[in-house]
């Protein structure tokens, strides 16, 4: 049985730390224990598998992720150029707006869609535009390293994840199952 709030809201984890997506992921486990259909559009993932895939696929139809990016850009083993990135984010903006629109939905989350803004990839008024639509008792959540103040003052909760200490720094790299 489907229980939902009163209000949908506009939620923001941000920040130089881990455990944005991480924190988004734990929200869907909530909103699926209460009947919730949820749907996380990956913008800057999608070359690399990452174990949330297969979690996804365990807990579908009740959880989807479309991972709509070309891979991180300008980092690691990018070798596409900026049109391409372009041209991939702006297709997963419309994806999502698409099926928050459709209703199938009760949450929706925009993993890495801050990078995508800050790094110039998407124009922060076309996301605003798709959260100027969002109907009343739907949820988004938008993760990613340095939201937009703009997103911010939009937003109902803004979480920001600091980093203290981290592995990479004695350079250890990022560990199966702890990091993907």
């Amino acid at each position: 049985m489907k229980e939902k709030g009163k209000r949908g809201f506009v939620i923001v984890y941000t920040g130089d730390g881990k455990g944005k997506t991480t924190a988004a992921i734990g929200m869907a486990m909530r909103a699926i224990g209460r009947g919730w259909k949820v749907l996380m559009v990956q913008f800057m993932k999608g070359t690399w598998h990452y174990a949330e895939l297969d979690t996804a696929k365990r807990l579908a139809p009740d959880f989807e992720i479309v991972p709509m990016g070309v891979g991180f850009y300008k980092i690691l083993d990018d070798h596409h150029t900026d049109e391409e990135h372009r041209a991939a984010a702006l297709s997963a903006l419309q994806f999502a707006r698409a099926k928050m629109e459709s209703g199938e939905y009760d949450l929706l989350i925009l993993d890495e869609i801050n990078n995508a803004i800050s790094t110039g990839l998407l124009p922060l008024g076309e996301v605003l535009k798709l959260l100027d639509v969002k109907p009343a008792d739907f949820s988004v959540v938008l993760t990613g390293r340095a939201a937009p103040p703009e997103l911010i003052d939009r937003a109902d909760l803004v979480t920001e994840m600091r980093e203290i200490k981290h592995p990479y720094q004695k350079g250890i790299l990022a560990q199966k199952g702890i990091d993907y």
